[in-house]
């Protein structure tokens, strides 16, 4: 039975679609394809609502058949019921439960929030990196956490909760009726005003859930952040400014918190004394239908259980619908975040890229993502299959712009790049990045093992693919005398999150590992060998000399010796192309090019690598 249940919904189920920025919409794209099981479980819990009915109509036939039959012929007479009775607790009862909790606690739990959970990471996945670049990662990753888990609580308590109590009011209905209309009266008198209460309270807890929903995100986001650069904060000595930003962004919670509080506080008052009504109006009722000879004993006691669980069921029901709406709140602030449509997204008819020859062009290519400054101006540049091209620039000129309009990461605002002739608008995201591998001065590590940070370039590869991109890149040696906090070792030592427990110049050895096993047909270069020593990256340079084989080739380097040789060099200026040709050729010129190389000791071009332009791009 339990397989039967964890198979009801396919907890890994694409979604169909963008989702939607309204509501219940919403709801409905994270839910889509889980309806068939949320209603077999809302059945079952129906059925346990029912249960509970069944249990006091039971209850006050057994008190009538005592009162009413003599003590002599009570089991010739009333054995029957005592085996319904005996049946009902001991079969029917637990077994009715007994699939409502399976239906809930292996259907819907397990299931529901990494359903909902993969398709919100999917879709923020999707997102183009100004997105990322607008917000704090750790914020990103609490919504999607936050989001997934209200939908799954939503989703839950109203199988759970909702379909229970309703079919354990509708079931107490029809036995007051049973015994006499006014007493079914009263009881919808009493859940008008029940549920008067809960329109009155449930959308100020919604609005207030929201907002401390977002200022928890934002504590997140800001602990995140710091822990994130915690060498930082200790090398500048920043902790007690740190503290205090977080401690500001705490005092937002606690704030938004409290107000949660207050309402929630007023509404349980309110909520204690409707509920405390009931078992007064229908045994009240009851009693006097008995004194006029209307009601039996049983009906009194059946009347009285059926009210004392309706009473507790309505603290119960109230509080869980007070999370459901607490929980919906959290949605809708989740969904502001998560929902926005892709600002960077395929064609419809996009091209699936083969493997690249490698030709580029730049067709007189502006972006200044959309200000007036920065960026790159009317870039004309055609780069032949093959070719091993420098690019040269102060910070700001435009180094990392070109890169970032060729791996499509921002659309250009005029003119157009192009690979093999296709303007990469026109090709798959994922099918232009493959052909193109990228070592840049900050290298990206994962905190996994050093072997699966290696097969970021290829999955597929094997370990002597492995090792042979390591041993090129001068990293295996190193990597076979690591060991982590966890007593793994070489390959399966684990790197710490972004690559802390290696040096700077190891990081950048794994990274051009990493590089070299893919094997795309063009190559970036970003300052690839800066945080190498001399002796290292002299090994090092002759181990990319051999990768650019047969590639084509950027190179920004700053450090213009490493550049010397390639087939041509280009020179960035204000976002505009100002001189290009051979090393030789530039120096003959004695323009800029020559003027950074007669500047440089050791060929090291003395600006900072990036400024505020460049941290942008």
């Amino acid at each position: 039975m339990h397989n039967f249940f964890a198979r009801m919904i396919d907890a890994f189920r694409p979604a169909d679609g963008p989702p939607p920025r309204t509501l219940f919409a919403f709801f409905r794209w994270c839910l889509a394809g889980a309806w068939p099981g949320l209603t077999l479980a809302a059945i079952a819990s129906a059925l346990g609502g029912v249960a509970d009915v069944i249990s006091a109509v039971l209850l006050g036939w057994v008190i009538d058949a005592v009162v009413s039959t003599p003590a002599d012929q009570f089991w010739s007479q009333q054995g029957w019921l005592v085996f319904t009775f005996v049946a009902f607790f001991l079969v029917v009862r637990p077994a009715v439960f007994g699939l409502s909790t399976a239906s809930s606690s292996v259907m819907i739990g397990p299931n529901v929030l990494p359903l909902v959970l993969s398709r919100l990471h999917r879709w923020t996945m999707g997102h183009s990196v100004t997105f990322f670049d607008n917000d704090f990662a750790g914020r990103i990753a609490q919504k999607q956490m936050q989001t997934a888990r209200a939908v799954t609580d939503v989703a839950s308590e109203m199988v759970n909760v909702v379909a229970f109590a309703l079919a354990s009011v509708l079931g107490s209905a029809a036995f007051l009726i049973g015994v006499d209309a006014f007493g079914a009266l009263a009881l919808l008198v009493w859940l008008v005003s029940y549920v008067a209460l809960i329109r009155y309270f449930l959308p100020r807890i919604r609005t207030r859930s929201a907002s401390r929903a977002s200022a928890r995100a934002m504590v997140t986001g800001q602990v995140v952040d710091t822990i994130t650069n915690i060498k930082t904060v200790k090398l500048f000595a920043n902790a007690a400014h740190e503290d205090r930003t977080a401690l500001g962004a705490m005092a937002g919670f606690r704030e938004r918190a409290l107000d949660f509080g207050r309402v929630s506080t007023w509404f349980r008052l309110s909520l204690m004394t409707i509920a405390g009504a009931l078992p007064v109006i229908l045994v009240g009722g009851t009693m006097y239908l008995w004194h006029h000879g209307m009601a039996t004993a049983g009906d009194i006691a059946a009347s009285g259980a059926i009210a004392m669980r309706l009473a507790q069921m309505t603290g119960w029901v109230s509080m869980a619908l007070m999370g459901v709406w607490g929980s919906i709140g959290e949605v809708e602030d989740g969904m502001q975040t998560l929902s926005p449509p892709h600002s960077l997204t395929d064609a419809p008819d996009a091209l699936v890229l083969g493997r690249a020859l490698g030709r580029i062009d730049f067709d007189h290519v502006d972006f200044a993502y959309g200000r007036e400054g920065g960026g790159i101006r009317d870039m004309d540049l055609h780069i032949a299959a093959g070719e091993k091209l420098g690019i040269v620039g102060a910070s700001g000129a435009g180094k990392s712009t070109m890169v970032s309009l060729l791996l499509r990461l921002y659309d250009v605002e005029r003119g157009a790049v192009r690979v093999d002739g296709h303007d990469v608008r026109q090709v798959t995201q994922e099918s232009l990045r493959r052909n193109i591998a990228m070592v840049t001065q900050e290298t990206a590590m994962f905190n996994r093992s050093a072997r699966e940070n290696i097969l970021y370039g290829r999955p597929d590869a094997t370990d002597d693919k492995i090792f042979a991109a390591a041993r090129a890149a001068e990293a295996h040696e190193f990597i076979l005398t690591l060991q982590d906090h966890a007593g793994r070792t070489g390959y399966d030592a684990h790197l710490g999150e972004r690559g802390v427990k290696l040096s700077g110049g190891q990081r950048q050895r794994i990274a051009l590992a990493r590089a070299l096993l893919k094997d795309a047909p063009i190559l970036i270069m970003d300052e690839a060998t800066s945080a190498l020593d001399s002796e290292v990256e002299a090994q090092v340079q002759d181990a990319l000399h051999r990768a650019m084989r047969g590639k084509t080739v950027l190179a920004i380097a700053h450090r213009l010796s490493t550049i010397a040789e390639l087939d041509r060099i280009i020179v960035l200026e204000a976002g505009r192309i100002v001189e290009q040709g051979t090393h030789a050729e530039l120096l003959t010129r004695n323009g800029t090019y020559a003027r950074y190389w007669n500047r440089q000791s050791g060929g090291f071009l003395g600006t900072d690598d990036d400024d505020t332009t460049e941290a942008a791009e």
